[in-house]
């Protein structure tokens, strides 16, 4: 089994300690998170897997400050999440931090252009500078095309292009993507990884994906299997055999 931090790098993004989080339900404690350790390395693919009830959506709350840890701790370039005020965490969320949705969350009243200008207009940029960075990240993300168009004239793949451009609008370090297949086709949701796997090449940012979908193995560098609140196995990439088949009667990859 390999360690948790490959070798080759000590420059960690992410480092989670000892992270419990515990639910009160009437008279009933719910361990969501038991002693959770790890690092996370600046520039890797790390994708977060685990059947419903292992606590993979309460760890990636945790990284993106939506939640705190009852105890341990979660710092993102070297700042507490579970310490910080709320407007030092809106400030990292625009500056530091994209997101990336499986509903795509896109405003529909604004176009494609409006919907990736936002996060720049937050962060004070001027309205030319913001237009024109936008246009550019859609063109990175093949909507040149498309910028005037408002989500309800975009198919799911092109609104989660969309969602992926305003996510790397203010160039993060740090990419969240909250099961960004999970509401598209199989056809369209590959297209999608290949996407991601080739801005974090062409970038260096780093990518955390909280994920069902068994197709991100190929593109991850690290998966994290969580179970019952804690971490059971970090595969690297090199660890997961992968052929063409069927998951659980899903057309896709077996492993």
């Amino acid at each position: 089994m390999a360690d948790a931090t490959p070798t080759n790098t000590t420059d960690h993004i992410i480092e989670i300690r000892e992270v419990w989080k515990t639910y009160q339900m009437g008279d009933e404690e719910v361990h969501a998170l038991r002693g959770v350790s790890l690092d996370v390395i600046r520039g890797e693919y790390l994708s977060i897997m685990g059947p419903s009830g292992s606590g993979k959506t309460t760890l990636f709350n945790m990284i993106g400050a939506l939640d705190k840890p009852t105890k341990g701790h979660v710092l993102v370039n070297g700042a507490d999440m579970g310490s910080l005020s709320q407007e030092q965490v809106a400030y990292l969320r625009c500056h530091n931090v994209g997101y990336i949705f499986q509903s795509f969350n896109l405003i529909p009243v604004m176009t494609a252009l409006e919907n990736v200008s936002l996060p720049m207009v937050f962060s004070g940029i001027g309205r030319k500078e913001y237009e024109e960075k936008a246009a550019a990240k859609l063109d990175l993300v093949g909507l040149a095309d498309r910028l005037h168009h408002k989500p309800f004239e975009l198919s799911g793949g092109q609104q989660q292009r969309v969602a992926i451009a305003r996510a790397m609008a203010n160039d993060p370090g740090l990419i969240l993507a909250d099961e960004p297949t999970g509401n598209l086709d199989l056809k369209t949701g590959q297209d999608i990884i290949e996407l991601c796997v080739r801005l974090r090449e062409e970038s260096g940012v780093t990518i955390v994906s909280n994920t069902h979908d068994h197709k991100m193995l190929t593109a991850s560098d690290r998966v994290v299997d969580l179970r019952d609140g804690q971490v059971e196995r970090i595969r690297l990439r090199d660890e997961i055999e992968i052929q063409e088949g069927t998951i659980e009667g899903i057309e896709g990859v077996e492993v």
